[in-house]
Formats: structure tokens, sequence, C-alpha cells
């Protein structure tokens, strides 16, 4: 009985990575994305709002004022919709999500994700960079469709360097965490890191099933904490690395829905800076 079981989630696992494949290309993506920014697509608005059940109250423009479901995708919120923690010690969640993962950074390079193994060296693509945050702690946020999709920095610092890796995109969902083809590690992604007072944090954002687009828009290379970096065209997961011995996490937040600038740990470099003064 067991072996009929693990061969039957053997064949779906395959199974699912067939459809991906089969559909995760370059020709059927750019159809989703013609008919996602077209106006047509306008008329899914109001059944998107109610099948996700999105808060419309937060919402910065009037729904009639969305050209297109992917305008409606990327909306902006009003300006009071979030609060942003503005204690300088705090580290602040970079978009609304559910963190899916928090842990250590080991040497293996690894970290286990709903029963698969993700390398975060290869999540980098730079080894040398990984060398840094090796023992440190990594932080993983799911954004599913009825998330705000726009991107903020989670702390106050420098742009030290920013890069682009990978091409196909498998689902971030739990589904395709279970069973896609290392997602994390192999999505079309987006990495910055940014040095805040001598530490340095990486910000990764993993675009997801069809379409790939992470656009940034800040101009310059200071980011202040809560500051609009970017944002996700449908679907996406970040992943945050801290080095070792920088970033305490706030404890109950692993496996909980948050919201972008909510507080989700304390920098210790400048916990301690404060202290000193």
């Amino acid at each position: 009985m067991g072996s009929e079981k693990e061969e039957i989630l053997i064949m779906l696992k395959y199974f699912y990575r067939f459809l991906i494949d089969l559909t995760n290309n370059l020709y059927i993506s750019s159809i989703v994305r013609a008919y996602t920014t077209s106006k047509i697509s306008k008329r899914l608005i109001p059944s998107f709002i109610k099948v996700f059940k999105i808060n419309e109250s937060e919402i910065e423009k009037n729904i009639n004022d969305y050209k297109s479901l992917h305008d409606f995708f990327i909306r902006t919120l009003k300006k009071d919709a979030r609060q942003i923690d503005e204690d300088s010690t705090t580290v602040i969640s970079p978009v609304d999500g559910f963190v899916e993962d928090l842990g250590t950074i080991t040497e293996e390079k690894n970290i286990l994700v709903k029963g698969q193994l993700f390398s975060i060296r290869k999540m980098l693509g730079n080894d040398q960079a990984f060398e840094k945050y090796i023992d440190g702690v990594f932080m993983i946020i799911y954004l599913s469709p009825k998330d705000y999709h726009r991107i903020h920095s989670p702390v106050s610092g420098q742009v030290i360097s920013q890069w682009d890796l990978g091409g196909k995109s498998y689902p971030v969902n739990k589904w395709g965490l279970k069973y896609g083809k290392s997602p994390l590690s192999e999505n079309y992604r987006k990495i910055s890191e940014i040095e805040c007072n001598g530490v340095h944090v990486v910000l990764a954002k993993v675009g997801a099933l069809f379409i790939n687009s992470v656009t940034l828009t800040h101009e310059n290379e200071f980011l202040e904490k809560g500051e609009e970096i970017g944002y996700f065209s449908f679907g996406s997961t970040v992943i945050l690395l801290f080095e070792k011995d920088s970033f305490k996490a706030n404890g109950n937040i692993k496996n909980k829905s948050i919201k972008m600038g909510q507080k989700i740990g304390v920098l210790v470099q400048n916990l301690l800076n404060n202290m000193i003064e």
C-alpha cells in the first residue's frame, strides 16, 4: 500500500511538472500577458475581488478607474492603509504575504520547505555573496493573488548590488513548492543586496507562473525603510537573507499572514547602537 502511494505521488509530481513545462513558455506567457493587460480583462475585476475577498476600502482608486486586471493587480493603496514601524532598530515586512518559512542558513547551502530542499547558494547565483550569509537567517514570504503586490524596502540603507537570474517560473504556492522543480532557486528572480549600518540584507524577488515580471520603481541607490521599490506581476515570493548574528526575528510570525510595514524583527547592530547612545 505504501509503495503504491509513493508511486502515485511520483506520477503526480512528474505530471505536474509536465503541465507547467507545457504551458510555461514564451508564447503562452505572451497570450496571458496580452489578455490580462487588455481592456477586456477589466470585466474580471469585480469577480476577482469577490473570489479573493479583497478589502476594497484600502484601495487608492475607484474600481472603475482600473484599465485592466493587471492594472488592478499592481494597485496602490491609500496612504494610511499600511503603518510603517518607525523604530530605527526594526526590520519590516517588504510585502503583504504569508511567512512560509523562517530558519537558519546552514553551510550545506540548502533549506527544507514543504519537504523539498532548495539551494540558497543557487538562488543567489553568487558564491562570494552567499558566504556572508552562512549561519544567518532566511525568511520566505509568499504572496497570494489577493495580496497587495507592491514591494517596499525592509530597512533603510544603500543598494550595493543588484542582479537578475533564472528563466522559466514554476508556481510558488504550496503545490508549486511541493511538486515544482525547485522554484525558489530556479525561477526568474531579481536580487538586491542592501547595506544598513554595515549589515548586509538580501531581498530576493522571485517570479511565479506565466509572467516573470518584477518591475523596479525606485530611482535612488539609498532606500528609506518602507519606501516602494517595485512590484510583482501575477504571483510572487520574497526571500530575505540576513548575516550571522545580525538579525533577531519575531518569534510569532512563522506560518502567519503579515502586512507590509509590520515589524518582523530587529537588526542587532542597530539595537546595540541605540543602547550605546
